[in-house]
């Protein structure tokens, strides 16, 4: 009984810790004034525990260079001075400030001593590991191979928690307080840099944040929002202009549950098995229909037609996933033919794929990209 009452209550834990974010917390500065997280709202966040007696101290000098480079674009980087790793950041924050201060002429905001692990450690930090746990040191670099060697002596199993290895371990957290990357102190400031770039573009942010959403809130999309998608969406570009989609936006809720109905008849066991089941498109309460020409052609104009639609949404706060699998199922049954005659498809086009958009009910992780498919033909 007291195992289980423990497992409730460390479930509760990560409950409550996944419920946060990061502008809920409040931490002490330099002068043990309390500083809410929320003033940092909408700026791009590099979160690090240091130390000033440690042999990753010189990254220092390479945090304030990077800091100088890009503070006018809204970025910050918060410094929590940790003693946690050898004993490496002894004295006040005064002291430490200081000698940051002539060392290293830092000018990014340095807060009071806290501890990153353990029973002392602080929420925000118990937060952020729940957000981006260890993800292992490149022991292809000679430093990577020193940490970890030196911390598998100490403990077989470290690599399998996700607690804070050492001084100088860095998140990167976006402008809306999404934690996107954490980095050990031995990865190179180049590779922080080249995501941070991506980050404060407003562009490339956007195309980084975006993630298929296959849950989503019950709440339809307004009307004017939709609009604004699909006016993304049909300014892709087209070849020679022929611009050979046709769109058609579903916003009858009737609709989609009637459709839904003929499916979940046809998919019994499937539907049975989801537990959070309420349509055939993911859930999602409008969708985007896009069609191309039945005789073929149109297929990458139709592509690039969406792809400006997913993200638009993404911009506007909606998520969106693709999808193929009914699409196949309204082509193939002819219950669900009423779905197809109400769209008014011409005859000389045929349904090509659905986009479900909608408030999302989830924020999925980045799925891993090979980067190894690219080549630099120079």
């Amino acid at each position: 009984m007291r195992t289980l009452i423990a497992g409730l209550m460390a479930m509760m834990s990560m409950l409550s810790v996944s419920a946060q974010r990061i502008y809920d917390f409040k931490m002490k500065d330099d002068v043990g004034q309390d500083v809410s997280l929320a003033d940092y709202q909408g700026k791009v966040l590099l979160i690090v525990n240091t130390a000033t007696r440690c042999g990753f101290t010189p990254q220092y000098k390479e945090l304030e260079a990077l800091y100088e480079k890009y503070v006018d674009q809204g970025f910050e980087i918060l410094d929590f001075p940790c003693n946690q790793f050898g004993e490496q950041a002894p004295g006040t924050i005064q002291e430490i400030h200081q000698y940051c201060m002539v060392n290293f002429d830092i000018r990014f905001p340095q807060f009071d001593k806290i501890e990153v692990n353990g029973a002392g450690e602080h929420p925000l930090y118990t937060w952020l590991k729940s957000q981006k746990g260890f993800g292992g040191f490149d022991t292809a670099d000679q430093r990577g191979k020193f940490m970890d060697e030196m911390l598998r002596k100490r403990d077989a199993d470290y690599d399998k928690k996700s607690d804070i290895k050492w001084n100088f371990t860095k998140f990167l957290v976006s402008r809306d307080g999404r934690v996107i990357a954490r980095y050990e102190p031995t990865d190179p400031m180049s590779a922080i840099e080249a995501d941070l770039q991506l980050e404060l573009n407003p562009v490339l942010s956007q195309i980084m944040a975006r993630r298929s959403i296959r849950k989503y809130l019950d709440k339809p999309v307004e009307h004017e929002k939709l609009e604004l998608v699909v006016k993304a969406g049909i300014n892709a570009p087209s070849g020679m202009n022929r611009q050979p989609w046709i769109v058609r936006v579903v916003e009858d809720q009737k609709l989609i549950a009637d459709v839904t109905e003929i499916y979940k008849q046809a998919n019994a066991e499937q539907v049975k098995r989801d537990a959070g089941f309420k349509n055939m498109f993911r859930n999602a309460p409008n969708l985007i229909c896009v069609c191309t020409p039945a005789n073929g052609g149109g297929e990458l104009d139709a592509g690039l037609l969406g792809e400006n639609m997913m993200l638009a949404a993404q911009s506007m706060g909606l998520g969106t996933c693709c999808l193929g699998g009914p699409v196949r199922f309204l082509l193939s049954n002819d219950k669900a033919r009423f779905f197809l005659d109400r769209l008014d498809i011409p005859s000389d086009y045929k349904l090509n794929y659905i986009i479900a958009i909608g408030y999302p009910d989830e924020q999925p992780d980045a799925k891993p990209r090979d980067a190894s498919k690219v080549k630099y033909i120079k």
